[in-house]
């Protein structure tokens, strides 16, 4: 089980630490095959524990992991911080018409993450700004560990 640490911005904002473990909540709720998931209302908070772990196993050392979330509700599902400060902001949605929340760009206004990506299930990567790229995780996780 890992604990996702939490970022301090500098302008007063804490997050939560949340737990992801996808083998845990599996269990807990029963879950024994891919179609059981599949019809499941966790399937995506699964999704979302399984790229941050999947991201954070191939982060070059030194590189942080972090959940942010302000008191207005802003909010980064990872937050990657390299050794440099260089920091990466990374949302996670299973769809295949990803979009990132309104506090993701209110987060990242606040923060000036120098890369933005939206992690999707899909094959291919295109901007969805001219700020934020939609990627799939094979993708960023090799770009993450050739960083």
């Amino acid at each position: 089980m890992r604990f996702q640490r939490s970022y301090f911005s500098g302008h007063g904002r804490w997050a939560r630490q949340p737990w992801r473990s996808r083998l845990h909540l599996h269990a807990l709720l029963s879950i024994e095959d891919e179609d059981t998931l599949l019809a499941h209302p966790v399937v995506g908070a699964s999704w979302e524990g399984f790229v941050i772990e999947n991201l954070l196993a191939v982060a070059p050392e030194g590189v942080g992991g972090f959940f942010y979330r302000s008191a207005g509700g802003a909010e980064i599902d990872l937050l990657l911080q390299f050794p440099d400060g260089k920091l990466w902001a990374v949302e996670i949605k299973r769809s295949l018409t990803p979009r990132p929340r309104r506090g993701f760009h209110s987060a990242c206004a606040d923060l000036e993450p120098e890369g933005r990506f939206v992690v999707y299930p899909g094959a291919e990567a295109f901007p969805l700004t001219p700020e934020i790229e939609a990627i799939p995780l094979r993708h960023l996780a090799l770009r993450l560990a050739q960083s």
